[in-house]
């Protein structure tokens, strides 16, 4: 167990120490009692903030706070991770932490448990250096970490930034953990995210055989002519900071078994992850537009879930004070993208600047996820940095 500070100040244990919970959405399998141990051995002040609603499981999710004078530097992240798959693909247990070879295994090694206890290294050597300095904390240094990231988003992050809304309580800036690096640390940051829509259509018609047609009335060459009217469509050429928009279908079902059966009905589901060019509102009128023109007479439901609006911290200073800290650690200028899918940043952005930098994702989500120890010491130098930054530019404002 990771709480004596000397140790602290070195991420490997901590991440080791979470690795071992298996935090599978929803549950927290003790990871949050295992960070909130060592943060309080730090002297931060933790709040568990279980959320639940009607029809989701219960989440349970930490606020903590070092210092209580303002700027507010806030690190955010999550302690559930996916499911492990199938146990034969793994060569170590997933939930072990063990290191090989300067690799630390495990399920949330690089999503993003590594990177949480990078942070709290972080902050460990930060404290103690102005400790030393006789200065005390140039403000405050606070962790949301919510355990519902890996899957609805509900009960988690945004609930916490209502409760601290409704406490007073204020974020000045954040830095979210996610393993944005695709294939060496330094490489990328993200300064914004698509936006996110889930479209779901059905189509009905009439059952009947296929070889009295005229008695029935099939519902696909209507879909296919719907589909295809929205897949053909070219949304967007990109932006300043967005690459083209897409659109997806993720699956079409008939649930038909029999070959001379015209189906009653044929549903299907599609995907657009936009740029801000968009927004979801806009979307849905076009869709419901291009839809009802099709479809004339025929009898169609159409519904969609927003898992998020595109964002963006446009380029300035807190944009330039993490990249230069993951350039004097890394040496390398990251690029500063808006690519991939999305994340609890969608939530922060409505508080406070906001970007993402963490470990290399390249094995997130697979069989033996893991990362380099060496790698999560480079975070942490960088995080130490990006506080160094931050608090000094504060000073001077």
């Amino acid at each position: 167990m990771a709480t004596d500070v000397a140790a602290l100040k070195q991420p490997l244990a901590l991440a080791r120490d979470l690795i071992r919970c298996a935090s599978v959405t929803p549950s927290d399998a003790g990871a949050l009692g295992e960070l909130q141990r060592a943060l309080e051995s730090l002297g931060f002040a933790c709040h568990r903030l279980p959320f639940s609603q009607e029809g989701t499981a219960d989440i349970d999710n930490l606020y903590a706070r070092l210092g209580s004078e303002g700027p507010n530097f806030c690190f955010a992240g999550h302690t559930d991770v996916v499911p492990t798959g199938d146990l034969k693909g793994w060569t170590v247990d997933p939930f072990k932490g063990e290191v090989i070879d300067g690799q630390l295994y495990g399920r949330g090694a690089s999503d993003m448990k590594g990177a949480i206890a990078a942070f709290v290294a972080a902050a460990a050597r930060f404290k103690e250096k102005h400790a030393q300095n006789g200065n005390g904390l140039p403000g405050s240094i606070s962790l949301l970490i919510t355990g519902d990231e890996e899957a609805y988003a509900i009960n988690g992050t945004v609930k916490v930034l209502k409760w601290l809304k409704d406490k007073g309580e204020k974020l000045d800036a954040c830095i979210v953990g996610e393993p944005t690096n695709p294939l060496k640390l330094g490489q990328m940051m993200k300064i914004g995210r698509r936006g996110s829509l889930v479209g779901y259509l059905t189509v009905f018609g009439m059952q009947g055989h296929t070889a009295y047609p005229q008695l029935a009335d099939n519902p696909v060459p209507r879909m296919l002519k719907m589909l295809t009217a929205i897949t053909t469509h070219k949304l967007d050429d990109g932006t300043a900071h967005f690459q083209p928009s897409t659109l997806e279908i993720s699956t079409v079902d008939v649930g038909n078994t029999a070959s001379n059966v015209i189906p009653p009905q044929i549903s299907a589901t599609f995907n657009i992850r936009f740029s801000d060019a968009h927004t979801s509102a806009t979307l849905i009128k076009w869709l419901d537009e291009t839809f009802k023109a099709i479809a004339g007479d025929t009898r169609y439901e159409f519904r969609t879930h927003i898992t998020g609006e595109s964002f963006l911290t446009p380029p300035g200073p807190f944009n330039d004070l993490v990249a230069g800290a993951v350039e004097s650690v890394t040496g390398v200028a990251p690029d500063r993208s808006t690519t991939g899918g999305t994340s609890d940043a969608r939530f922060i952005t409505n508080h406070c600047p906001v970007v993402e930098f963490g470990l290399v994702g390249q094995t997130m989500h697979k069989a033996d996820e893991r990362t380099s120890v060496a790698d999560m010491e480079k975070l942490a130098d960088i995080y130490l940095a990006c506080l160094e930054r931050y608090f000094a530019d504060a000073k001077k404002a």
